[in-house]
């Protein structure tokens, strides 16, 4: 005789807090890498604030901070949202901002907004 199994509906959704910090700060980050590197570029004092190693330039200044803004954001953002349920808005405000930092390193744009 083979027992059938009671099945039990569970309702509880998975907390998505976790998730949804790592997306909003790998948009953060992007973020940041695209106006650090138009604020490099544009401001000669901001340039060299940036060159952390010379024969790199800005850049290696620009990428350096710009990974430290992305994991100090998921750090933050994991500690507060760990184990709840945060709103599906922060992903679109994560694809935002990605998009400021596509626009922040074309470029086309950068020209654009200096004047050149």
């Amino acid at each position: 005789m083979i027992m059938a199994r009671a099945r039990t509906s569970s309702t509880q959704v998975e907390p998505n807090g976790a998730g949804m910090a790592a997306i909003l700060a790998a948009g953060i980050g992007c973020a940041a890498l695209g106006i650090f590197d138009f604020l490099g570029d544009a401001f000669a004092s901001v340039g060299r604030f940036f060159s952390f190693y010379a024969p790199v330039g800005t850049l290696s200044g620009v990428t350096d901070s710009a990974i430290l803004v992305w994991l100090l954001s998921w750090f933050v953002l994991a500690k507060r949202w760990s184990g709840r349920n945060v709103v599906l808005g922060h992903c679109f405000l994560a694809f935002a901002l990605l998009l400021v930092g596509v626009l922040f390193t074309f470029p086309p744009f950068i020209d654009l907004l200096q004047g050149k």
